[in-house]
């Protein structure tokens, strides 16, 4: 299931498994040294709170992308001559339905959990009732855990099937989100505790790299298959 909410799957989408390989890469040297960053130097204090770290990076990117996804569209379909506009916005609908999936995916937990104190006053605790309702929802969680696992790791690769809208966009929007993240970071203050240098190698070093990414990503898919923006917009 997570396959098809999550990872593109426009019949005639290119396909290159070089920057398949280039994207994984880029997504697990970044958490890797990330991870290694925050636990060499004390900004989380175990594996757990690295974890918790990552997942609150990844609730304030959504919020980000929550934004600036609409936007995005609005002028990269606005851009485009008339007959491309209505296959654009036809085109938008997967991509926003798997960030809209890895949302209420992230959130349901909170809800579920916050169940258990909605009727705190009732004295219910050993009903049958009760019983299979922890059930049920232990199930359901469990089955969930993988399923939102699986989507932040597409959605980190794919960039939300945005290549569902064109092949362009993933890089453009990948570029544009990770230096909206970056730019919040400054602005909270995050990694305090961290030298200088190493603090600023690490704000500066994703937006670098993603956007180095997507430049080699756009040469290639201009120079190997022929796509450009220009030429998705029919300009």
């Amino acid at each position: 299931m997570g396959r098809a909410v999550f990872t593109p799957s426009r019949p005639d989408r290119v396909h290159d498994p070089l920057v398949r390989r280039v994207q994984v890469l880029r997504t697990v040297i970044g958490l890797a040294a990330l991870t290694w960053m925050l636990l060499s130097y004390k900004v989380a204090p175990d594996a757990d709170a690295v974890v918790d770290d990552r997942f609150a990076q990844i609730r304030t990117t959504l919020i980000v992308l929550a934004v600036t996804f609409p936007v995005a569209v609005a002028v990269f379909v606005a851009a485009a001559r008339p007959p491309q506009r209505r296959v654009f916005l036809r085109r938008a609908a997967k991509p926003a339905g798997a960030l809209l999936a890895l949302v209420v995916t992230l959130a349901v937990p909170r809800l579920v959990t916050g169940l258990g104190y909605v009727n705190e006053e009732t004295d219910w605790t050993s009903s049958g009732a009760r019983v299979a309702l922890l059930f049920a929802l232990g199930a359901f969680l469990l089955w969930l855990a993988p399923f939102a696992l699986y989507g932040i790791g597409q959605s980190l690769v794919h960039v939300f099937r945005t290549a569902d809208l064109h092949e362009t966009v993933p890089p453009l929007l990948a570029s544009l989100l990770v230096w909206e993240v970056a730019l919040f970071d400054v602005i909270r203050g995050a990694y305090d505790g961290v030298p200088f240098a190493v603090r600023l190698a690490f704000i500066l070093g994703a937006p670098l790299s993603v956007t180095a990414v997507a430049m080699w990503e756009l040469r290639r898919l201009r120079t190997r298959h022929g796509i450009t923006l220009r030429g998705a917009l029919l300009r």
